[in-house]
């Protein structure tokens, strides 16, 4: 019998559910810094309300005939406090949406982790410290035990090397720090706190697939050059290899810890995790993919990563006449592309990179399962005349399909594909000017209204229905 295809959209916790402290739940690493440390940024404590909203949220996506949602838990939500208590009110709210969900017949994608660690793990050093991802294993032990007979696509963790990236390498997400070695530990336990889950739902029998999310990014040389494809292909090991390789083949990649060992200390990585990591290995791969990595060898200065959360471009502001992205000293440099077109936060926009990723995954790891889990565009956005004529989305989303649905036919197992965003969420670090959803939300008064990508999207999905 032929699987159907699923074609849905996302969202995450902390970025849409608001009530940050309503029903028992407890403060978030993200709570904390935007109430302690950083009181007058935008915050997610309201975000687009969908724990008030989400009846309305749900009947507008069975209404554009979308028949999947990627949602994430939100983990002090379900265990608040340090003490492991469960909060029942944070546990018969996600009940009441997967039942919903369910009645409309929307499939949950369920993801356990999506960068809304609690308050009291960050305070004991976060993804720094190893206990972390055991502390994590046993949330989820818990979540699968609780709504395993309502999900059947579970992800572990979203994105850890962006995440990491942010936290540690650009410093722009809390804990606001820039340390190479952190990046790399964090990383290492996001990898194990996976294995670990993993560990734990195959204890279980009859609640569905598991899964991880990672941002993906294909990578091109500036040249053909072998310095650059050197370059290229240390790049490629850092941006996908490092968390593709150990979840689907149960080991890091090699030549990339032997690059970086000259600066790092990679002593974190016990031999007695060896195991666990080989037993980790996931039944599917989520793919988040924005854009692609344009790649030159390293020229000079140190390590950097720098990321425009302004949604202002300015192709001046650098002295280079290529910007440079980030660099790994000694390795290599992510630059822009001179002849590239960027949306306004300096993403470029590269639909055939999505193709490029797909294979690239099946020719390296075998016919592993798919899911685009994370696709789309963040615009600035007005309503006018109680919708928004987003052409530019819709422009985004068709050159995209294409080249996804062309990997598909090209023998990539791809089961299922998620718009960036369900509804206008917020942003992290952007507040709630970057808009990606395919219904813009009004956050003062929490309105909603479709799009003219909303009505695009439904009519492709009925078009494609077979595919």
């Amino acid at each position: 019998m032929k699987r159907q295809f699923l074609w849905g959209s996302a969202t995450a916790s902390y970025q849409c559910e608001g009530a940050w402290e309503e029903d028992g739940k407890g403060p978030s690493m993200w709570d904390d810094y935007f109430h302690h440390v950083n009181p007058n940024a935008v915050s997610g404590d309201v975000a687009c309300d969908f724990y008030h909203h989400y009846e309305e949220d749900l009947q507008m996506m069975q209404d554009s005939h979308q028949n999947t949602l990627r949602l994430s838990l939100s983990w002090p939500r379900i265990f608040p406090n340090e003490d492991q208590r469960v909060n029942q009110r944070g546990v018969e709210f996600y009940h009441r949406v997967l039942d919903s969900m369910i009645a409309k017949g929307i499939e949950p994608n369920v993801t356990l982790y999506h960068w809304d660690l609690p308050a009291y793990l960050q305070k004991k050093g976060g993804w720094l410290n190893r206990e972390t991802a055991f502390a994590f294993a046993q949330y989820a032990d818990f979540c699968f035990r609780e709504f395993g007979s309502k999900i059947r696509i579970w992800v572990t963790l979203n994105e850890p090397y962006y995440s990491t990236q942010c936290m540690y390498g650009s410093g722009n997400y809390p804990p606001n720090e820039k340390s190479g070695q952190k990046f790399a530990t964090a990383i290492y336990h996001y990898v194990l706190a996976s294995a670990l889950a993993v560990q734990k739902f195959r204890q279980y029998e009859n609640i569905g697939e598991i899964g991880i999310v990672a941002d993906v990014h294909p990578c091109y040389g500036v040249d053909e050059s072998e310095a650059c494809q050197r370059a290229v292909y240390l790049a490629d090991q850092l941006y996908n290899g490092c968390i593709l390789d150990p979840v689907l083949k149960g080991h890091f990649p090699q030549a990339l810890i032997e690059a970086l060992s000259t600066t790092y200390d990679f002593s974190f990585m016990r031999q007695e995790d060896e195991a666990i990591i080989k037993q980790g290995i996931v039944d599917f791969i989520g793919l988040n993919y924005y854009n692609r990595s344009y790649i030159r060898p390293y020229q000079s200065g140190p390590s950097m990563v720098a990321h425009n959360n302004a949604g202002i471009r300015d192709a001046k502001k650098e002295d280079e006449e290529v910007k440079r992205v980030m660099v790994v000293k000694d390795l290599f440099e992510k630059i822009e592309d001179p002849n590239g077109t960027f949306t306004e936060w300096d993403f470029e926009i590269y639909p055939q990179g999505i193709y490029q990723i797909c294979m690239e995954v099946t020719r390296k790891y075998g016919n592993v399962p798919i899911y685009i889990t994370e696709n789309g565009i963040g615009l600035h956005e007005t309503l006018d005349n109680g919708t928004v004529h987003d052409d530019a989305r819709i422009s985004f989303v068709e050159q995209h399909l294409h080249y996804l649905l062309q990997a598909k036919a090209d023998g990539a197992d791809i089961r299922g594909y998620y718009m960036w965003s369900t509804m206008d969420l917020y942003s992290w670090m952007n507040g709630n000017e970057k808009r990606y959803g395919l219904v813009y939300v009004d956050f003062k008064t929490q309105k909603r209204y479709p799009k003219k990508s909303f009505a695009w999207y439904r009519d492709f999905i009925d078009a494609h229905q077979d595919i």
